[in-house]
């Protein structure tokens, strides 16, 4: 996977979303253009869950952080009925990683239907992963008023991301009949 080219210009990323082989991806390839690379705990401190990552903010240099604040907002309601993490501490987290050049990077996956993924109808994890999905474009849409969020597809777990070139038969031919878009 290649990063979006607009990724470069910022000091801070912190990824969030969509867990699977394609987050590696983009983490591995971050790391190539630079970034620190940092994975927080997944664990969150028990008094103030945003602490460690205001510490690593304070830090020199481009980083990236795999994080797990957003999904604490996201999963905990789901899973425990409420969240760990408040929304003030979460909007707090934005406007840090803001002030620091930074943007929070959206990680989605294609959709599909539960039985396509192999789900029974009325599945649990199937409902929760469609409500998570919506969680998180929430949750965005609302942080995306303190910090620039940048949405990076990054496929899904049964797809390969490898791009796929066009066969030597679909360059050749007629230059005037190609097109582009």
């Amino acid at each position: 996977m290649t990063p979006p080219p607009t990724l470069t210009r910022y000091r801070t990323l912190i990824v969030e979303g969509h867990e699977g082989p394609g987050r590696g991806v983009l983490i591995a390839a971050l790391a190539r253009l630079g970034f620190q690379i940092r994975h927080m705990p997944p664990g969150l401190h028990h008094l103030d869950p945003a602490l460690p990552y205001r510490e690593l903010l304070a830090g020199p240099g481009r980083l990236a952080v795999d994080s797990g604040l957003i999904a604490e907002l996201v999963h905990g309601p789901l899973r425990r009925g409420r969240s760990r993490v408040t929304w003030i501490q979460a909007l707090d987290f934005a406007e840090a990683v803001a002030e620091r050049d930074g943007a929070m990077l959206h990680l989605t996956a294609t959709r599909r239907t539960p039985c396509e993924e192999g789900h029974p109808p009325g599945d649990e994890r199937a409902t929760e992963a469609a409500e998570a999905a919506t969680a998180y474009a929430r949750a965005f849409d609302t942080l995306a008023q303190h910090v620039p969020v940048v949405t990076v597809h990054v496929g899904e777990a049964r797809r390969s991301t490898r791009p796929t070139e066009p066969s030597r038969q679909q360059l050749l031919g007629d230059i005037e009949q190609l097109t582009i878009g």
